[in-house]
């Protein structure tokens, strides 16, 4: 008999928390499907939601596990208990986790637990304990994992003693047709709509979650500073804003503002990827990044300009180097994808991702 894994493989199915139009996680697993039906595959998604007025609801055979009759912090492991009665009626031939479940083949970790906790300086609760041993028995039975970054294979192998040949490193896809660089007619229409100082170097901070995004660390510096900058920031309010600091809003075309802006500022406490980074580089926008944020480790050369959150002055002498550069006229990256390690678009990801569910 032959190897089923050797022919097409058609008979595959996704878990995530959701299917809807929102950031992180969701986005991924629509990109996953998306890439998937450009294959000519149609998966099974089983999600907690799944919104089925979007386009990547028509490309799936959906399975919608409703889990909120369970207490919130009990729901990772409701769903997890709802696949298994799921998957008794029919196991595919490979199962892919986007979100956390103990049926994987193959896994995804996009972050751990007990890292976030770490970087937080929070010892863990007893429902941190149940979302960690979840997690454990996730990457122990999974026959892969994948890691959005070579941080997270370290978190793998550290926190879970997760052997290092069963993991697999594949940096998250982006929209390369949505983050792309604006000609200079454009930056300077963009700067209008948004009353951006032409006499500054502008610096924009995407975020929704200002205190592990590392908003304190960018509030202390530029609300006293006296060089000639400006912090955008998008996404949440701030408390207060000044001529260093500008608040512009939720922004649904972030691509605008990163392409406009002179340099994108990453500065998370805990960050397994963070899709800004390359968003920002696609845009042809350099960073001032964290070195401990996952996607700094797929940046090269002038497309970043790296600090330590832990090194007193580092962050302050990145944006002196960053404002340097940015006057001197030599800022711009003018060939995106040479100042990346891997092919970031969704098709290349799911090639990928396709050859180790068929491994």
């Amino acid at each position: 008999m032959s190897d089923p894994l050797r022919r097409p493989l058609t008979d595959l199915a996704l878990t995530a928390q959701a299917l809807k139009n929102s950031g992180g996680a969701e986005r991924y697993t629509r990109d996953v499907i998306a890439g998937l039906h450009r294959m000519g595959l149609r998966p099974t998604l089983f999600a907690r939601e799944i919104d089925r007025a979007l386009p990547e609801a028509e490309w799936i055979d959906a399975q919608p596990l409703n889990v909120s009759w369970a207490p919130r912090k009990l729901r990772n492991l409701a769903f997890d208990w709802r696949l298994k009665q799921r998957l008794k009626r029919h196991r595919p031939a490979c199962v892919f986790s986007i979100n956390h479940s103990t049926h994987a083949d193959v896994a995804l970790c996009g972050g751990t637990h007990p890292g976030s906790l770490e970087a937080a300086g929070r010892a863990p609760r007893r429902s941190d304990e149940w979302q960690i041993e979840l997690e454990r028995r996730v990457y122990r039975d999974a026959r892969s994992i994948v890691a959005h970054s070579q941080l997270m294979s370290r978190e793998l192998q550290r926190f879970y003693r997760v052997p290092a040949e069963r993991i697999d490193v594949l940096y998250p896809p982006v929209d390369t047709a949505r983050f792309r660089p604006l000609s200079d007619a454009a930056r300077a229409e963009v700067r209008r709509q948004f009353d951006l100082p032409d006499d500054r170097v502008i610096f924009v901070f995407s975020s929704t979650s200002h205190e592990r995004k590392g908003y304190p660390l960018l509030e202390a510096f530029f609300a006293q500073t006296s060089l000639p900058v400006c912090l955008v920031v998008v996404g949440r309010p701030v408390p207060k804003t000044s001529e260093t600091i500008r608040y512009a809003g939720y922004s649904k075309e972030i691509e605008k503002l990163f392409g406009a802006a002179d340099f994108t500022v990453v500065a998370s406490a805990y960050e397994p990827f963070g899709l800004v980074g390359v968003e920002s580089v696609m845009c042809g926008t350099p960073l001032v990044i964290a070195d401990n944020v996952g996607s700094a480790e797929t940046v090269t050369g002038a497309a970043k300009i790296e600090f330590s959150r832990h090194s007193p002055g580092s962050f302050e002498r990145a944006v002196h180097a960053a404002v340097e550069r940015a006057q001197s006229g030599h800022a711009r990256i003018a060939r995106p994808l040479d100042s990346l390690v891997y092919d970031p678009s969704v098709d290349a990801h799911v090639a990928a991702l396709y050859r180790l569910f068929t491994r």
